[in-house]
């Protein structure tokens, strides 16, 4: 939270957006006379609309958003009609909850509108909505929505000036095999369980093993990764649920505190996203905790439940991950790393071939690209390297691929960056060099169809030149790395590390 980079302040201003867009939501809800538990509604749906946008340009986030009513609206009838039918209740929830996670093979807009439509059904759950207040429900939402659009599409746009990274494409896969196929299942089955299991801990309260265990899945590939999740969670649960032992209780739901600290619970939850899962959900649990003392229920023994509830959610999580469909850590983390490894090829050609003169080559792109791929594979590896894992020699050796893909990765910037500069010029010797950097990648993992045009056989290397010389440090280097690669991916798993 406190050590993570954040270039360009990009996360704090976000946040500090996040706060505005909502505040204006809450702000225009009050205005319009709608009930406490309308105002509420909207603040989670600016909040929501705000938090799950992933689409990569400016206008996609502006259509997604105008379709989340559309997703959200039937939702909310639906779950408002069926508050007082449990059995009806838990089984278009758990519909939901498939076809939810089901629409992620749509990228960012399938995730996000499978996100509202989730959380519309939990926020009727939560707020116990009936059908009566359905009308100012649907209004709320409305204004939410378009206060949140003004400040994010009108008063602070930063995706123009700022544009968020494309997130990298999932696995590929078919039938069962297709992660949003395979995670529709298995998130279904541990919803099933948490339902249940949070019935028999509470019959008000349920709900919140269900939100547990949806929400554990939400940007998982593998069984460790989602494992992983699930602990951090309820680590930031539980001290959340301490920090709400000492703020939320003793403020008792005072509108002026309560309102100061949920802005600065909003604040946390984006700024703490990227980094740190546990930050997040202690910041959401203290505003949970300050929603329940405006609604005037909150008491010791409701953030007790809260912690079971989350427990038996995570427990539903882990449970779905182990037994229906599961993919192993090492599976998913090799798909990841040999898309990274293509990628620092396909990086290094590219830098060649700008170097050698051909303008329309930019390495820049693809060392963006690499970036995030090292993000999916830091993600995939974190059970692996967890302070609690007791697999001492796959930890060494987790940490050792995290350590020089890191290097990699490093390389390839400054070769992205010598590419950029027009006074450098190509020399005789980057073409032999980016030739022995492909045959590296080429001995850890199979050639990827895609990198064959990015072959470096047609670099034309026509004479040394001193411009060069940076360009050849970054080549050597990833070579280097490249060849301590080889130690870590081409062992057994469970081997120790035999240093070179």
């Amino acid at each position: 939270m406190f050590v993570a980079p954040d270039p360009g302040r990009v996360r704090v201003r976000v946040s500090t957006r996040a706060v505005l867009g909502v505040a204006l939501a809450v702000a225009a809800a009050e205005l319009a006379g709608l009930s406490l538990i309308a105002s509420i509604t909207g603040g989670l749906a600016a909040l929501l609309a705000l938090f799950t946008l992933g689409d990569p340009t400016v206008r996609r986030q502006a259509v997604t958003t105008a379709l989340l009513p559309a997703a959200g609206f039937p939702i909310l009838a639906l779950a408002t009609a069926l508050h007082e039918l449990p059995l009806l209740r838990a089984t278009a929830w758990l519909s939901v909850v498939f076809c939810g996670v089901y629409a992620r093979r749509w990228g960012p807009r399938g995730q996000a509108l499978g996100i509202f439509a989730f959380m519309m059904f939990f926020v009727t759950q939560f707020l116990h909505a009936v059908p009566a207040q359905l009308p100012e429900l649907y209004g709320a939402v409305a204004l939410a929505l378009t206060a949140s659009s003004a400040v994010r599409f009108g008063l602070w746009c930063i995706e123009r000036r700022t544009p968020p990274p494309a997130a990298p494409a999932p696995l590929p896969g078919r039938g069962l095999a297709r992660p949003t196929t395979r995670q529709a299942f298995q998130a279904t089955f541990a919803c099933g369980v948490a339902l249940a299991a949070g019935l028999l801990i509470s019959p008000d309260r349920w709900y919140w093993a269900v939100g547990t265990a949806w929400w554990i899945f939400v940007n998982t590939a593998s069984r460790g990764e989602t494992l992983v999740r699930g602990f951090r969670r309820v680590v930031g649960t539980v001290t959340g649920i301490a920090a709400g032992l000492l703020i939320a209780v003793p403020v008792g739901g005072a509108p002026a505190p309560t309102a100061a600290l949920v802005a600065v619970c909003v604040f946390g939850i984006f700024y703490t996203a990227t980094p740190s899962y546990s930050w997040m959900m202690f910041f959401v649990t203290v505003m949970a905790g300050l929603l329940y003392g405006l609604l005037g229920v909150l008491h010791p023994g409701l953030l007790l439940l809260r912690f079971e509830e989350t427990a038996v959610g995570a427990l539903g999580a882990a449970l779905g991950v182990a037994l229906i469909l599961p993919v192993t850590t090492h599976t998913a983390t090799d798909a990841w790393i040999r898309r990274a490894l293509h990628c620092v090829h396909g990086c290094t050609t590219a830098a060649a071939r700008r170097l050698a003169g051909e303008e329309e080559a930019d390495p820049a792109p693809l060392a963006a690209e690499l970036e995030l791929l090292l993000g999916r594979v830091r993600l995939s590896l974190a059970p692996l390297v967890h302070p609690l894992s007791p697999l001492r020699a796959r930890k060494a050796r987790a940490r050792q691929v995290i350590a020089l893909l890191d290097d990699c990765a490093r390389e390839v910037r400054g070769l992205a960056t010598v590419a950029a500069d027009p006074d450098a010029s190509h020399d005789a010797r980057l073409a032999a060099a980016c030739r022995r950097v492909e045959a590296a990648v080429h001995a850890l993992v199979p050639p990827a169809t895609r990198q064959t045009k990015a072959s470096v056989d047609s670099v034309r290397a026509p004479q040394h030149h001193p411009g060069a010389e940076a360009a050849l440090t970054h080549l050597h280097g990833l070579e280097r790395a490249l060849a301590e690669l080889d130690a870590p991916l081409r062992t057994s798993p469970r081997a120790p590390l035999v240093p070179a």
